[in-house]
């Protein structure tokens, strides 16, 4: 079993990139998916009700954002309670998924919760900042949440130390699979 990571800047096109190496062959983790369902089960809604105090159980989501907003370092405390959760629904998958050839993780914050050394290739994909804030903002996201959950990431220069490879997704989608395709053969 090999597993790649596919990590990259907010809105750089990590989804897009890791469905391509997934096809219709290979398991796809996502974390992004995977926060969204935690948010909805009770241990973490009673993990956050408990540390930030909430009245109530109702909109968790939105009060984070709130809280998160007043005081940006809350974000750690947050980051504290859902990371191992989520670590822990990695390793289910990877259990899981243990006799597959390739298993594919799509994993936001990989270089910056220092989790290379859980994969195999780690492919990072970089986008230009505009085109970033335009997809981002085009999902009916604000510019003030991209701001702050961009400053999370660290700068791709840094990121790109800790990769295998590198696709640059500035162009168009044809031209992305074309740069996904080149990467497959050589892994």
């Amino acid at each position: 079993m090999i597993k790649i990571g596919v990590t990259g800047s907010l809105a750089s096109g990590k989804t897009t990139v890791a469905k391509m190496f997934a096809g219709r062959n290979y398991p796809l983790f996502n974390a992004d998916i995977t926060v969204r369902k935690i948010y909805k089960k009770n241990i973490f809604k009673n993990k956050v009700y408990n540390k930030f105090k909430l009245k109530n159980k109702k909109n968790i989501k939105n009060k984070l954002k709130k809280i998160i907003f007043k005081n940006k370092k809350s974000i750690k405390d947050l980051e504290r309670i859902i990371h191992p959760l989520v670590r822990k629904e990695v390793r289910n998958f990877s259990k899981k998924n243990k006799k597959k050839k390739f298993i594919i993780f799509e994993i936001p914050l990989l270089i910056e919760s220092k989790l290379m050394k859980n994969y195999d290739k780690i492919v990072f994909v970089n986008s230009k900042r505009s085109l970033r804030v335009k997809r981002f903002l085009g999902r009916g996201k604000s510019l003030k949440l991209f701001n702050l959950l961009d400053k999370r990431q660290l700068p791709a220069e840094k990121k790109i130390k800790f990769c295998d490879y590198v696709i640059n997704n500035n162009v168009s989608l044809k031209k992305l699979k074309k740069n996904v395709k080149v990467i497959i053969k050589k892994i």
